[in-house]
C-alpha cells in the first residue's frame, strides 16, 4: 500500500520512539548519556571511582505492573505542580496536567538515581518516568542499556553497608524491578542470616509488589521467622497484597501465632482491610477464646477500627454481656470515646437505668 510521504515520516518517528533510550525529566543539569560498557556494574563503578564531587548516575529499568506514581506534589500560589528537587534549593515545576485523570496503564518503567560523593553512593531515589526532577546544577550521567538483572545485582551490592537508608532504598528500588532476579534477591533478604531491619524491609515488597510469588514467601515468614517484628511487618503486607490467600492468611495468624503482639496486629489489620463478616469473626473468636488478656484486649480495640462504625454493636454487646471484667472495662472505654449516637444512646440507657 502507498502511503503518503507524512505518514512515511510519522512512521518512522514512532519505531524511533520504541527503540530509542528513555529520557528522564531532569532540568538544571549537566546532563551526559553515556552507553553501558562490558556490564552495569563495572560502568557504574568505574564512574563513581572517579567521582570526587557530587553528581547523580542515573538508568531506566522495567517496572512491575500497576500505576505506581513515584514523584512530589506541590502547590503553589493555589497551583498543584508535579516535581522533586534532588539538591536542596528552589525551583518552578510546570502545574501538574494530568491531576485528576486516571491513566489506564502505568508506566513500563521507572528510574533508579544514585547520588555519588568522594567516590561512594550517598543516595538512591527512584521516580515515574514522567515526573520532572531538578538536579540542582550538578552533573548527572545518564546510563543506557543496562540489563534488568545487573541493576537487580547493583543494588542489591549497595545494601550491605551500615547506612540504612541506602540499603531501604536499594531494597525498595530492587522490589519496583519487572524481573525474577527481585524476587530471587528478595528471598535472599528474608534469610534468617539477614539483619532483622533487613528482613522488615523486603517483607513490605513482597506483599506490595510480588504477587503470588511474594504472596508464597510470606506465608514461609509467618510461619518460620523468629522475629515478632518481622512477623508483625509481614502481617501488614499481606494487606498490600492483591492474592485471593492473603486474608484468610491474616486470620490464620491472628488465631494461631505464637505471640499476642502479632495476635493483636493481625486483628488490627482485619478490622481495616477484611470484610464485615470476616473481621468481626475473628474479632469474636479471639475475645472468646484466645489465651492471653492483651490479645482480647487488641480484639476489642480492632472494632473500632471496621468501616463505617460497623464495630459499634458488637461493642455495645460485649460491654452488656462479657463476663471477662478487662474486656467489658475495655468496650465501655472503647464506646466512651467514640462520637457514634448508637454509644451515645448506650450510656444514656445504662445512666436512665440507675
Amino acid at each position: 500500500m502507498i502511503r503518503s510521504a507524512w505518514e512515511m515520516k510519522l512512521a518512522i518517528f514512532m519505531l524511533a520512539a520504541s527503540v530509542a533510550p528513555a529520557q528522564p525529566h531532569v532540568t538544571n543539569a549537566q546532563m551526559e548519556t553515556r552507553a553501558v560498557s562490558g556490564s552495569l556494574d563495572s560502568t557504574f563503578r568505574a564512574i563513581v571511582n572517579q567521582q570526587a564531587a557530587p553528581a547523580w548516575i542515573g538508568y531506566a529499568a522495567p517496572m512491575i505492573a500497576g500505576d505506581r506514581s513515584m514523584c512530589c506534589w506541590n502547590t503553589n500560589n493555589g497551583i498543584t505542580c508535579q516535581g522533586c528537587m534532588l539538591e536542596p534549593g528552589t525551583a518552578s515545576f510546570p502545574a501538574a496536567s494530568g491531576a485528576g485523570t486516571v491513566r489506564l496503564e502505568g508506566d513500563t518503567e521507572f528510574y533508579v538515581f544514585f547520588r555519588v560523593e568522594a567516590k561512594q553512593v550517598v543516595k538512591i531515589r527512584t521516580f515515574s518516568m514522567d515526573c520532572n526532577v531538578d538536579a540542582g546544577g550538578l552533573p548527572f550521567i545518564l546510563l543506557t542499556g543496562g540489563k534488568p538483572n545487573e541493576s537487580v545485582a547493583l543494588l542489591e551490592s549497595l545494601t550491605g553497608g551500615a547506612d540504612r537508608k541506602i540499603a531501604n532504598a536499594a531494597i525498595s528500588a530492587i522490589g519496583m524491578h519487572r524481573d525474577p532476579a527481585a524476587d530471587a534477591a528478595l528471598d535472599r533478604f528474608t534469610a534468617a542470616s539477614q539483619t532483622e531491619e533487613t528482613r522488615r524491609e523486603a517483607v513490605f515488597w513482597l506483599g506490595n509488589a510480588r504477587g503470588r510469588r511474594g504472596f508464597e514467601t510470606l506465608q514461609r515468614i509467618l510461619k518460620s521467622d523468629p522475629s515478632d517484628r518481622v512477623r508483625e511487618r509481614a502481617v501488614f503486607a499481606l494487606t498490600q497484597s492483591k492474592e485471593a490467600g492473603a486474608i484468610p492468611e491474616i486470620v490464620r495468624v491472628a488465631r494461631e501465632d505464637s505471640t499476642a503482639r502479632v495476635r493483636g496486629q493481625a486483628l488490627f489489620w482485619l478490622a481495616q482491610t477484611a470484610s464485615h463478616q470476616i473481621s468481626e469473626d475473628a474479632i469474636r473468636r479471639a475475645i472468646d477464646n484466645d489465651p492471653e488478656t492483651e490479645v482480647k484486649k487488641k480484639a476489642v480495640f480492632a472494632l473500632t477500627q471496621m468501616k463505617n462504625g460497623d464495630g459499634v454493636p458488637l461493642l455495645i454487646e460485649i460491654a452488656r454481656t462479657n463476663r471477662n471484667a478487662v474486656v467489658k472495662k475495655e468496650a465501655m472505654v472503647q464506646l466512651g470515646r467514640s462520637k457514634d449516637p448508637r454509644a451515645v444512646k448506650f450510656f444514656e440507657d445504662l445512666l436512665s437505668a440507675r
